[in-house]
């Protein structure tokens, strides 16, 4: 006890300084002795902090040689192939940065790789948080805005992808005006802001430069700050264990672990960012050349996070309707707009909602401080996996020209199968993780009746042979017994049949139907395998897989 009450001297002397001064002492060393959990997977998240953080510093330092104008000028830098070949200021000072000045290759290079690894590090960790139900009260709050820095984060992405001006980023930025303008009612006003005329017009540059160095990232490190905070005072969750419950902390303190472990990582995070830029070439924008509207190069892709919505402009029909019956009244290309907002649409909405609709359908809302491992709620899990193959199917069907290619297959038949596999395979992806989330639960169902394996093989009286189980080790018997029965509402009529209030009418009956496939416990803990013969006879011997084995279990305690 005294090693939690006494205040190292690390702590102490700093805190008596500023105490002296302005009156923070209480508060330091409160705040520097605050427990956290501890588990690997927290460290998900601090990827994308870290990387957000090297974006700043190579950002500042390409900023101060980047030009945004559109102005042509003759190419005159030491890149031959590209001598006297009009550009726009914003493409010859990316060259400038890339090959004259020093170590510019290299700060361009961190930056574009820290900026996949920030979205990749969002996307990990939310899907952390989704899985094990991280997001429950208290943490609903600090899901939304998690849900806001992930869309902030493609938007800061596409802004920057754009600035070079190079042939690549030039496509995407016509796709991008193209999406824009196709929106009923405000696509028009959208796309004069964005580019300040017809597309590619003069101001897109020094517009899309404001709101990548000014506007976005002000509201990311807001956003950030508050996420921060807000994960201060409500701690991390904590894994299902021995000693762990809703109303304690199981961890280490801020100072010196934590603070330690996190220094080390970003570190770590800032190493393999520097050998990715220094041993792995990335966005050469040198061989793509200016951007001219005339020209694509061939097998143009978009930074991964934005590969699904390539491929839902892929897969799309050529629809549209035309009002009134003619195209002189207005357009509405659906084959534009339904992949802009539909698929970013369910995915942020849902994401969005779903602590929301969850609460609605169980009924719960009580705070969870301990989370729950992702076999333990089938139906959480399925449509996560569900959403996530709905993602991967577009994502893969943004390079259908790469594959058609590569594998010989004809380039229709790759975007008609993309079309059935966009909605057959999350369904399919739903029946799968539900099926493995129920096997998982009854090896554990399997682990707490019968032990586990001692790998010691025992031949009975009557001869047949038998592997010894012996009992789980405490943490793991702990982390197993950490399940709880997923909420669900009482959905039981009273004696004179009504039904309970909130449950009456058709969303009510709809509520209590989806409360009651969604809820509930699927498989028991205390469920074992066969009839279930003696909890401690089955713990202490397991039966082989021979033959000879009686179905009752009877022969396990010979």
């Amino acid at each position: 006890m005294s090693e939690l009450t006494t205040v190292p001297k690390a702590i102490a002397g700093p805190s008596s300084y500023l105490d002296d001064r302005i009156g923070a002492g209480n508060f330091l060393k409160r705040n520097l002795r605050k427990v956290f959990p501890d588990h690997w997977s927290f460290l998900l998240g601090e990827i994308a902090l870290y990387s957000f953080v090297i974006l700043l510093l190579t950002g500042t330092f390409l900023t101060l040689w980047y030009k945004p104008s559109m102005l042509e000028v003759p190419y005159d830098g030491p890149y031959a192939p590209l001598k006297g070949v009009m550009m726009s200021e914003a493409y010859a000072s990316s060259l400038e940065i890339s090959f004259e000045v020093r170590g510019g290759l290299l700060m361009r290079q961190m930056h574009h790789w820290a900026a996949l690894l920030f979205v990749a590090g969002m996307v990990v960790h939310m899907l952390r948080v989704f899985f094990t139900g991280a997001y429950r009260k208290p943490r609903e709050l600090n899901w939304i805005i998690g849900v806001l820095l992930l869309t902030l984060a493609l938007a800061e992405g596409l802004t920057g992808y754009s600035l070079p001006d190079d042939l690549l980023s030039g496509a995407g930025l016509r796709i991008t005006e193209g999406v824009a303008i196709s929106l009923p009612l405000v696509g028009t006003y959208i796309t004069f802001f964005l580019f300040g005329g017809e597309f590619p017009g003069h101001d897109v540059m020094s517009r899309f430069y404001a709101l990548h160095i000014l506007l976005i990232p002000g509201i990311l490190l807001a956003l950030i700050s508050a996420h921060m905070v807000l994960m201060w005072v409500q701690k991390h969750t904590q894994m299902p264990g021995k000693g762990r419950n809703d109303k304690n902390v199981v961890g280490a303190p801020f100072y010196p672990a934590f603070m330690a472990k996190a220094g080390a990582y970003f570190l770590f995070t800032f190493a393999v960012v520097a050998g990715l830029a220094t041993f792995t070439q990335i966005n050469p924008i040198w061989i793509f050349g200016p951007y001219t509207p005339a020209d694509v190069s061939a097998g143009s892709q978009p930074d991964w996070y934005m590969g699904f919505l390539e491929g839902s402009l892929r897969l799309m029909p050529a629809w549209e309707i035309n009002m009134f019956g003619t195209a002189h009244a207005g357009t509405l290309p659906l084959s534009v707009i339904i992949p802009a907002l539909v698929p970013m649409g369910i995915i942020m909405t849902g994401l969005a909602l779903y602590p929301f609709l969850e609460q609605w359908v169980t009924g719960d809302r009580r705070e969870h401080h301990v989370v729950d491992r992702p076999r333990n709620n089938p139906h959480r899990t399925s449509i996560g996996m569900a959403a996530i193959t709905f993602y991967g199917v577009l994502w893969l069907l943004g390079a259908n020209d790469e594959l058609s290619a590569f594998f010989q297959i004809n380039l229709n038949w790759t975007t008609y199968a993309g079309r059935v596999l966009v909605f057959a395979g999350p369904a399919i992806a739903y029946m799968i993780t539900y099926r493995i989330c129920l096997g998982l639960q009854r090896s554990d169902a399997a682990v707490i009746s019968h032990g586990v394996e001692s790998g010691v093989i025992k031949r009975l009286p009557h001869g047949e042979f038998i592997e010894v189980h012996t009992a789980p080790a405490d943490d793991i018997e702990a982390h197993v017994r950490g399940k709880k029965a997923v909420p669900m509402l009482p959905v039981e009529e009273d004696r004179s049949g009504i039904p309970p209030k909130g449950m009456r009418g058709p969303i009510g009956k709809l509520r209590a139907r989806m409360s009651k496939a969604y809820g509930g416990e699927k498989i028991p803990l205390e469920e074992a395998h066969g009839d279930g013969h003696g909890h401690e006879e089955h713990a202490a011997v397991g039966s082989g897989s021979g033959s000879g084995s009686d179905d009752d279990g009877r022969s396990l305690t010979h």
